[in-house]
């Protein structure tokens, strides 16, 4: 578990878009590694892999809105020596090619990284099928795959050049909606590793992902109240930092998990560390067994709780304060 300092919340952060750092790091890399190719679901505008088509041609291959072909093809492209970057929006890329992902990706251990455009309710005006809630407690059920979730375009460009040097299958999730960057300079992906973010004695706060900066957010609400809450952000679902989370545990003697997703993802791997090896109260903070309505993504977020305040609460109430 790595220890960083905390990034002060403030009303006039910039936020950007993690496909943007994704991009331009897939573009950067493959200009020195021509194994590198795009795969995408006619998915070229929502995946920002315009720029990568303008300077590879060739290297871009749309396979259409066929997305169990599409991870077929990036399964052949890997089988043949390429590096193979799968993308398409989060809700499709999984749930229509769930199939081709354990089979061809993960049971098959090709080198391909599964790129999750878009994910958790970042469509919010499309609804329930296109919300991508279910995603991380999917595919965290697969062997030999492992589950990326940035929680920042710097964390997303560090993360991308990992996993197209790691020899084996990778699921990103890269966000669209806009996040400020909350890892300091000098930040270091190290998958399978925790980040804490600000240090806490009372209870800590586990995010990933988009909502990260949320959980800090919560951290300042709460200090205010006399409540001192860890925060730790968990960029890698699969294989998980048990190692950060029993220490949380047993350092603060309580866990409230938050994510833009099903509680049963991060919320549901942390809980099967914490009731094996240090049962403590916990508070899961996410989209419950539902599925999630139409709206805007802001309302999406404060509808389930996945704000400053409504983090804040499920803290009170695992202390009961």
């Amino acid at each position: 578990m790595s220890t960083q300092t905390p990034t002060p919340a403030a009303p006039d952060r910039v936020l950007h878009d993690c496909r943007d750092a994704y991009v331009a790091t897939l573009v950067e890399l493959a200009a020195t590694d021509e194994r590198i190719v795009a795969v995408v679901n006619d998915s070229v505008g929502s995946s920002k892999l315009g720029p990568f088509g303008a300077a590879y041609g060739p290297r871009l291959i749309n396979v259409g809105i066929a997305e169990q072909d599409m991870v077929g093809v990036g399964a052949g492209l890997a089988n043949g020596g390429k590096i193979p970057f799968v993308s398409a929006a989060a809700c499709f890329l999984t749930a229509r090619a769930m199939e081709q992902i354990k089979v061809d990706a993960a049971y098959s251990q090709h080198h391909m990284v599964l790129c999750g455009m878009s994910p958790g309710m970042a469509y919010g005006e499309l609804g329930p099928t296109h919300h991508s809630i279910e995603d991380l407690a999917w595919l965290r059920a697969i062997p030999g795959l492992t589950v990326v979730v940035p929680s920042d375009p710097g964390e997303t460009a560090q993360a991308v050049r990992w996993a197209a040097a790691h020899d084996g299958p990778v699921y990103l999730r890269i966000s669209r909606m806009g996040v400020p960057a909350v890892n300091p300079e000098g930040y270091e992906f190290v998958p399978g590793k925790a980040v804490t973010l600000r240090e806490g004695t009372d209870v800590t706060i586990i995010a990933t992902g988009t909502v990260v900066i949320r959980a800090l957010d919560a951290a300042d609400l709460l200090a205010q109240a006399g409540i001192s809450a860890r925060v730790l952000s968990m960029p890698t679902i699969k294989p998980l930092d048990e190692e950060a989370v029993v220490a949380a545990a047993r350092e603060t003697g309580a866990i409230v998990t938050v994510e833009e997703a099903l509680t049963s993802g991060l919320g549901g791997a942390v809980a099967e560390v914490v009731v094996r090896t240090t049962p403590v109260p916990m508070r899961f903070v996410g989209v419950p067994d539902t599925f999630a309505p139409t709206g805007s993504v802001e309302w999406l977020l404060d509808h389930f709780g996945i704000s400053a305040q409504g983090v804040a609460a499920s803290v009170r109430e695992v202390l009961g304060r």
